[in-house]
């Protein structure tokens, strides 16, 4: 792996990387800024470098991994853009397209735009990635090893795809939140303990995605295996289906889409 990564941004998703690329076959030197001390403290008893400067961090870096609210990531593009000469540049901000990190960069620059999710976090994430035309394939690879330190890769021609993987994988994991919760709250009002209905609700998810996951069957049979006709999984369905709730769940990630392309609009803007 490269030899060394710098982290602009010390958040949980660049902790969850960086602390994944220390157990690395040859793991990287890996450096990380960020103006906030407490960010930094948590990797005070690794072998991560720390420091509050951005550009003595990006200086010596092979990778500069771009971990940054949106909202200040043009700012600290701009800061870092004079240094980054033979650097390869990763993203992992939401709704920052590579058109304005191009634009912040120049366009002899390698960059990367990832998308990860936070099951990165204990490592079973799954991130979309799309390069720019100067991003060689060597450098391709590192990329999706470093995205590998936390869950799957994908990758994808198109920018604007990532649109779509933020409204399903990389807001996804609130979705099935919200499901989970709705559960929890109706095992409780049928008069089960909340420890009770956490636990059922939970196992209960956890085992319908590892069926989904191993099973050679689709989801529509192994929802069918379920179903006994007349019986109480097919009373629930019924009830779903009469509020169109399949419906609802198709609009509400079109919505996530259409927020995603606005917020790459803005980005776009502020190139």
């Amino acid at each position: 792996m490269s030899n060394q990564i710098a982290f602009i941004g010390g958040g949980n998703m660049a902790y969850a990387l960086a602390i994944g690329l220390l157990g690395a076959d040859k793991p990287p030197s890996v450096i990380v800024a960020d103006p906030i001390a407490t960010q930094l403290d948590r990797f005070a008893n690794s072998e991560i470098k720390t420091t509050a400067d951005n550009k003595r961090a990006v200086a010596d870096a092979d990778v500069v991994v771009l971990a940054v609210k949106p909202q200040i990531i043009r700012s600290v593009a701009l800061e870092i853009a004079p240094l980054i000469t033979h650097q390869l540049v990763m993203s992992i901000a939401a709704g920052v397209p590579l058109s304005a990190l191009n634009a912040w960069f120049g366009e002899t620059v390698s960059i990367v735009r990832c998308m990860p999710n936070t099951p990165a976090l204990i490592g079973a994430g799954i991130s979309g990635l799309v390069r720019n035309t100067r991003t060689t394939d060597p450098q391709a690879e590192l990329a999706h090893r470093i995205l590998g330190c936390a869950g799957d890769v994908l990758w994808f021609e198109e920018d604007a795809d990532l649109d779509a993987v933020t409204a399903i994988s990389g807001s996804g994991p609130a979705y099935f939140f919200y499901l989970i919760e709705s559960m929890i709250k109706a095992a409780i009002e049928l008069g089960l303990t909340p420890e009770i209905a956490r636990k059922l609700t939970l196992k209960t998810a956890l085992g319908g995605v590892k069926m989904a996951i191993n099973s050679d069957d689709d989801l529509e049979t192994l929802r069918q295996n379920v179903t006994s006709p007349g019986g109480t999984t097919e009373r629930a369905i019924a009830a779903f289906n009469r509020e169109d709730m399949q419906g609802t769940i198709v609009r509400a990630i079109s919505e996530a889409r259409e927020r995603s392309i606005e917020l790459s609009q803005e980005a776009d803007n502020d190139a």
